[in-house]
């Protein structure tokens, strides 16, 4: 998995990719072995960059990526093997949206104000999961809601 050092402040989503072993990372990006796409999910989810708004580095205003600052300090739970495998069967779907329009580059495909309605939905399945993952008890709406969901959980995890 591919995870780009720079993402645009604009993004509603942090646009992670696969790419085959092949494939060689330049200094903008950070590689992630990801035998299962749990975790291309959980980056690909609102949960992951409300969190990276909310800890993560900026260049300029531009959100930026550090593993040890943002992927590291996440809070996410134990997750039981039926949720995990629901959140990547989830993930699974984004790309099969993504590729929908192959034409397009994935910043293409994440414009804010264009994005296809298979990959909004998409996003809004994996987010449900990852919310009720997190211990969100109803459906969230917002990044505020998804940090504070973040930082009990942050508290919860640092004071045990």
């Amino acid at each position: 998995m591919c995870v780009p050092r720079h993402v645009s402040e604009a993004r509603r989503y942090f646009t992670v990719a696969l790419f085959d072993a092949d494939v060689i990372a330049g200094d903008a990006n950070f590689t992630i072995a990801d035998r299962d796409g749990f975790q291309f999910a959980i980056m690909s989810s609102s949960m992951f960059i409300a969190w990276q708004k909310a800890i993560g580095g900026r260049i300029k205003s531009d959100l930026r990526f550090a593993s040890t600052l943002t992927w590291y300090t996440l809070p996410l739970p134990e997750v039981a093997e039926t949720d995990r495998t629901a959140i990547a069967a989830a993930g699974q779907a984004i790309l099969e949206a993504r590729a929908l329009h192959p034409e397009r580059s994935l910043a293409q495909r994440y414009s804010p104000l264009v994005m296809d309605p298979p990959l909004v939905a998409a996003h809004d399945k994996l987010d449900r999961l990852v919310d009720r993952a997190f211990g969100a008890k109803k459906k969230v709406t917002t990044n505020e809601e998804r940090a504070r969901i973040l930082f009990e959980r942050y508290a919860d995890m640092t004071t045990k």
